[in-house]
């Protein structure tokens, strides 16, 4: 356990592999958390394209004024596509199934200290820091600190600061869209700092970027699709007729107009009806081989191959593809530890939240392998 020394306001100094950090006992709920005030604005849900895509990413990389906000638009129209929000979920679930624990200095479990992290909010956290994967960075705010059921003082939950408000480059957070980062908030300063968890390297663009270069022409391709269906999916039907008189030409096209998917019509002697079938029968070949080929690429963008997602050609081959699989479960965890050893715990630490069973020298969570 680390060592502790009174001080003479009443504060405890903790040493441990983070630091040395300034406990409070028994006086958490006096820390009070700083709140940025953000002005939330409405995501842009317009058509994208690929020009939209470079343009927006052009933005982002801007060493002089980064802007994320219209490539994250993208971003939100990319995250609804099924196939890669399935590959997500699996990767994720795959993390969060994975069981932890809490050790010492000596490297021996603390059952009790692992209380503190079977909650709801630690698992939104670490969903929050899983998604940094994909939009390239999450700052995620602790919240205020409350005591449960069982007594033990924690966080009452945890929240996304707003991506587009989040200049990683400069770890500013402007309070409204479209303000300089020179006039944003500095969130590695205190007291923003002891309330922050930063997961994601500040230059990331995350896998979205990567992503959208299928989603968005496979979106496109099912639209075709579906346009081509409407043309060419119901047989033509022709009505031919001798008649000149306006008014029965337009009962007859009401007529048609009606008939909608009904087998049958009315129509004057001398009216001939004529059903004509398409001969357009490559649709398939040409929207769903492309279809079929955005899916590939995409489980092979987040998930590193195909077969744990698709279907499997032989034994052999699937279980050499849920060993590539497996490595980027070992690296999402290894993000999820260094996040809670490096930045939640001395924060803990400091608020005295964790009741005295801090890690010493040598503790922290570790993984401790599928549940």
């Amino acid at each position: 356990m680390g060592k502790r020394n009174k001080n003479t306001d009443n504060k405890l100094l903790v040493r441990t592999p983070f630091g040395t950090l300034r406990l409070a006992k028994n006086e958490a709920q006096r820390f009070k958390k700083t709140v940025m005030e953000l002005q939330r604005t409405t995501d842009s849900l317009t058509r994208k394209d690929i020009g939209d895509w470079r343009n927006a990413w052009q933005l982002a990389i801007n060493v002089d004024n980064p802007n994320r906000q219209r490539l994250y638009d993208i971003y939100r129209d990319v995250e609804v596509d099924l196939h890669l929000s399935g590959c997500i979920q699996q990767r994720e679930g795959f993390v969060m199934a994975r069981s932890f624990k809490m050790v010492n200095e000596n490297g021996d479990e603390d059952e009790e200290a692992i209380n503190y992290f079977n909650t709801s909010w630690f698992k939104l956290l670490m969903k929050f820091a899983l998604d940094a994967n994909y939009w390239g960075h999450s700052l995620i705010e602790l919240g205020n600190i409350t005591t449960d059921i069982n007594g033990r003082q924690t966080y009452d939950g945890v929240k996304l600061i707003p991506r587009k408000h989040v200049i990683p480059e400069y770890h500013r957070v402007v309070p409204d869209l479209g303000q300089d980062w020179h006039t944003g908030i500095d969130y590695h300063d205190t007291p923003f700092s002891d309330w922050l968890i930063e997961v994601g390297q500040p230059d990331s663009l995350g896998l979205y970027l990567k992503a959208a270069t299928q989603t968005i022409p496979k979106k496109n391709a099912l639209a075709f699709w579906d346009t081509f269906a409407e043309i060419f999916g119901m047989p033509m039907r022709i009505a031919r007729t001798t008649t000149r008189d306006d008014k029965e030409l337009a009962k007859m096209e009401k007529m048609m107009t009606d008939m909608g998917t009904e087998g049958w019509g009315i129509f004057q002697q001398g009216t001939e009806i004529e059903v004509v079938e398409s001969t357009k029968g490559d649709a398939f070949n040409v929207y769903d081989r492309r279809i079929e080929r955005a899916n590939s690429e995409i489980s092979k963008l987040i998930i590193g191959q195909t077969m744990t997602i698709e279907d499997g050609s032989s034994l052999s081959q699937s279980q050499t593809h849920l060993e590539v699989f497996q490595n980027l479960i070992e690296a999402d965890c290894d993000t999820i530890r260094d996040m809670v050893n490096n930045q939640l715990l001395p924060h803990m630490i400091r608020l005295g939240l964790l009741g005295g069973l801090y890690p010493g020298a040598a503790g922290g969570i570790r993984d401790h392998g599928p549940q």
